[in-house]
């Protein structure tokens, strides 16, 4: 892979998503029990939340794979001069795996999040749709999982049963990337995608926001108007403080880079 990048207090890895669906699939298909790695997909809020969560920035330290999910972030890595070539959302890494697995080499995964029953309509999607993919268990954790020891023994338990290639994780963040990073030596999987509503969009409870605002970075403005009660305070937070954290990296560059 290539050299990562820094930006903003983290480093990213400069990859597209084809690229980054080669590298997911070939930790997939590796027999050498060189234990779980782990996808994390930073986008603004990430970024912020960064700054001042050391126990986030040290899951991010000991991620396999750290893709920018979120415009802003590929903007900014332009405007600071380490150009990342695009975006890669966790919901757009996921479905890129199912359709470049293989049926005669099928993908096992295990679905961890979503409220109850959203997996088990998520697996049937993914059953129909993509034949290279075999669904071999779901799990929607109680609230308040990740203090329970017992509770997190058991979900260990459950995905060391099914033994599938790829963990997909969508429990909200920072929850999902700090229970991937305490449990990774744990977990019996050979990859882990830190992934948000990813299962959400796949069982068809939460809609994505057409292509066109992707494709214009406007994704958080479709999300803001679906949830804007649990979704206002965090942009209102993210938009104060992230152009605060660009301008001051700007500013700290030598003066010929800035102009």
């Amino acid at each position: 892979m290539s050299a990562r990048i820094e930006l903003l207090g983290l480093t990213i890895d400069p990859l597209n998503l084809e690229q980054a669906v080669h590298q997911v699939l070939s930790w997939a298909a590796r027999e050498d029990g060189a234990g779980c790695r782990y996808v994390v997909t930073p986008n603004v809020d990430h970024v912020v939340l960064l700054q001042q969560n050391a126990a986030l920035r040290a899951a991010y330290e000991t991620a396999g794979l750290i893709l920018a999910d979120g415009a802003p972030v590929i903007w900014a890595s332009r405007l600071l001069g380490t150009p990342l070539p695009e975006r890669v959302a966790g919901s757009d890494l996921v479905p890129a795996l199912f359709e470049a697995a293989d049926a005669k080499q099928p993908v096992s995964v295990f679905l961890l999040g979503a409220a109850p029953g959203v997996g088990d309509k998520a697996a049937l999607a993914i059953q129909r749709r993509w034949p290279g993919v075999r669904v071999v268990g779901t799990y929607s954790p109680p609230l308040g999982f990740e203090r329970d020891e017992a509770e997190n023994r058991a979900i260990l338990a459950r995905v060391e049963a099914a033994q599938p290639d790829i963990l997909v994780v969508g429990l909200g963040a920072p929850k999902q990337e700090l229970w991937v990073h305490q449990h990774h030596r744990q977990i019996r999987a050979k990859a882990a995608l830190c992934v948000g509503a990813t299962i959400d969009f796949l069982a068809g409870e939460k809609s994505r926001a057409p292509a066109w605002m992707r494709e214009l970075g406007l994704e958080w403005l479709h999300r803001l108007a679906s949830e804007p009660r649990r979704l206002a305070a965090r942009y209102a937070r993210d938009a104060w403080v992230f152009p605060q954290l660009v301008a001051r990296a700007w500013w700290h560059l030598p003066r010929a880079a800035r102009t």
